[in-house]
């Protein structure tokens, strides 16, 4: 309770990885498969990740993997910030003796389906004419985000501080879907202002990924970063812009974590999600690896999801759900703001000014007066968890 928050984010990276709990109760309506798992945490926060370097975390993943085999599970899932750390788990999947897998391929399917969603409920009649950005889009996340944008939508934004990356994807974008309008940029805030839909899935520290008070009414930021790229306080300046967390998963049967994890009962992460859906489908292999997810595993993994029947679990926003209330307030203030430029113009002004006085998000162990409390959480549900699930023996 006495000691800083920095020196406990310090300590507890060196903390071998932390049993937590047994998941059971997981089941197949359409095969009838059940399946249980183990949920494994480490300490360390992303910041403390990179301080160390990539094999600080391997090394600490491989043991994971390791407990996880004695515990009888052939899958193991990477969880949050260790699903992108080095290589996303390439080198893991190589040194582990079970299989490994990042969940990114449904992270992004349920990212897509939340984010039409939430634009759909807004009252987009049809974003194919409308205009998307995807920020962070040369990661493994926001890059396949983009293609598979770009075939829906047409008019794309790519977002990176890594420009010889973006004009990569740009060309590859324009090769899959010939007709496509993509245009790139290093910074967000010149094209906020003309997008509906602003995806973002970066790994950056100290800095406003995007300033919200640029956007336009009604637009639609679907924040699929853990830890979030945007905070509650900025989000409050806006009150026609939707901020929504990328898809968390309902999964099958009667689940119960044996853990908070952060979110209702029987709803998951979509890294969660990919490795109880491969279990229960019998896929002990190292499915999404890398930086490079293919469109084939996002439409596979998918038409599984559909077959064992997983759903989404509702659009969130900073820990609870989206109410039909809440839609419409956001509804009732973008009709507003584009009726009445002046307004709009002076909310912006205002929100441009108070923004300034709102502390950029750090991803590590934010201040708390219990710090227990606050470690228990990072290791618990947004920072890295790795999760573990197997085929039900007897």
């Amino acid at each position: 309770r006495y000691l800083p928050d920095e020196l406990v984010e310090r300590v507890a990276a060196y903390m071998p990885p932390i049993y937590l709990s047994r998941i059971v109760g997981g089941q197949s309506p359409t095969t009838g498969q059940k399946i249980e798992g183990y949920l494994i945490s480490l300490a360390a926060t992303p910041r403390q990740m990179l301080q160390h370097g990539e094999r600080f975390t391997y090394d600490r993943l491989n043991k994971s993997a390791k407990m996880a085999e004695r515990f009888g599970a052939r899958i193991m899932g990477l969880g949050a910030f260790t699903s992108v750390v080095g290589d996303a788990g390439i080198t893991v999947a190589h040194e582990a003796d079970i299989a490994i897998t990042s969940g990114n391929s449904l992270t992004v399917a349920a990212t897509l389906e939340s984010a039409k969603e939430a634009v759909k409920r807004l009252g987009v009649k049809d974003l194919t004419k409308g205009k998307v950005m995807i920020v962070g889009a040369t990661g493994s996340i926001g890059s396949i985000c983009a293609r598979l944008l770009a075939q829906a939508i047409y008019d794309v934004v790519l977002v990176s501080i890594e420009p010889e990356r973006l004009i990569e994807l740009k060309l590859l974008i324009q090769a899959e879907t010939p007709g496509a309008h993509v245009a790139i940029a290093t910074r967000a805030d010149e094209y906020l202002p003309e997008c509906d839909l602003i995806v973002t899935a970066t790994s950056a520290f100290g800095q406003r990924v995007v300033d919200i008070t640029r956007c336009k009414p009604g637009a639609v930021i679907c924040d699929v970063a853990r830890p979030l790229d945007i905070n509650p306080a900025e989000a409050a300046l806006r009150p026609d812009v939707l901020v929504i967390e990328s898809g968390e998963v309902l999964i099958p049967g009667n689940i119960d974590f044996g853990y908070d994890i952060g979110l209702p009962p029987k709803t998951s992460y979509a890294c969660l999600a990919e490795t109880a859906l491969l279990a229960m489908e019998g896929r002990f292999e190292d499915y999404t690896l890398g930086r490079n997810i293919t469109i084939e595993r996002v439409k596979e993994i998918y038409r599984l999801f559909k077959k064992h029947e997983f759903k989404l679990a509702g659009l969130r926003a900073f820990g609870e759900y989206v109410s039909e209330e809440m839609f419409q307030e956001k509804v009732r203030y973008a009709e507003m703001y584009r009726n009445d430029p002046a307004l709009f113009a002076q909310v912006q002004a205002e929100a441009m000014e108070k923004i300034k006085s709102i502390p950029v998000m750090a991803k590590g162990v934010s201040a708390s007066k219990s710090s227990g409390r606050a470690l228990a959480l990072a290791g618990a549900g947004l920072l890295l968890v790795g999760w573990l699930l197997g085929r039900r023996r007897g």
